[in-house]
């Protein structure tokens, strides 16, 4: 593995965790969203999309751009990716995570606004969830968030699909997730992203974060399942669709 792709990885999972989980500490910790609940998963949910969507036409060409270990994982089960290119990417994003993390952390400290409840964005269920979400509620719903956004990326980043609006589709499907998932429990789909923040606040995130990392997992292991089953020939669509058009004519 190219030390350029690690670095990709490393800064993309950094910049995704200052700006997504940064919108969500100014909106809900800061309260900058107002009193509207609503306004503030709406914000949080298209920052997450919108600088997933600058990311994957900025750094894509380079790795890929998974910025997340429940994509890569996703990627080894569709046999994409080989086992030692998905732990080197793993590393590559837990690092950018704590990265991300502690750079705001930096920036947040510098107002005297913030206290530690603030919470960088950080994931949480029972008291920490908005509908007060039970740890089984928040896990069912990051298997298949998880699930439905690594799908969409394996789906709309194989050869034979148009990959000018990949970026476009991989960012709608991270917001949409975020819509529905920040009131559970605060959205993760992406064990990097919830490490980072849980790791500077601690108390109840750090004692929660197992279940934003096994869940997420579990749910971009299952997504590549559910990708061979709809798409079985894989990436030979890419060879194969265009020789059986052209016979057609």
């Amino acid at each position: 593995m190219k030390l350029r792709p690690l670095l990709a990885e490393f800064l993309g999972t950094a910049l995704l965790v200052f700006f997504g989980a940064g919108t969500a500490t100014l909106t809900f910790g800061f309260k900058l969203a107002g009193a509207s609940t609503s306004a503030g998963v709406v914000a949080t949910a298209l920052a997450f999309g919108l600088v997933l969507v600058v990311l994957v036409y900025g750094i894509g060409p380079i790795s890929g751009c998974h910025v997340n270990p429940a994509v890569t994982i996703g990627f080894l089960a569709a046999k994409r990716i080989t086992l030692t290119d998905a732990a080197t990417y793993w590393a590559a994003q837990v690092l950018g995570g704590i990265a991300g993390a502690a750079v705001l952390y930096g920036v947040f400290h510098t107002s005297s606004s913030y206290h530690s409840r603030t919470g960088l964005g950080a994931d949480g269920y029972g008291p920490s969830s908005m509908i007060g979400a039970s740890a089984a509620g928040a896990f069912i719903a990051e298997v298949v968030l998880t699930g439905l956004f690594v799908f969409v990326i394996l789906a709309v980043t194989r050869r034979a699909a148009n990959a000018t609006v990949a970026g476009l589709v991989i960012g709608f499907s991270l917001t949409l997730v975020h819509i529905i998932g920040i009131p559970i429990d605060g959205t993760s789909v992406n064990p990097a992203r919830s490490l980072g923040p849980a790791l500077f606040v601690g108390g109840s995130a750090l004692s929660q974060l197992w279940l934003f990392i096994v869940a997420p997992l579990i749910g971009g292991a299952v997504s590549a399942v559910v990708y061979v089953v709809f798409y079985p020939k894989g990436e030979v669509e890419a060879s194969v669709e265009p020789a059986l058009e052209e016979q057609a004519r």
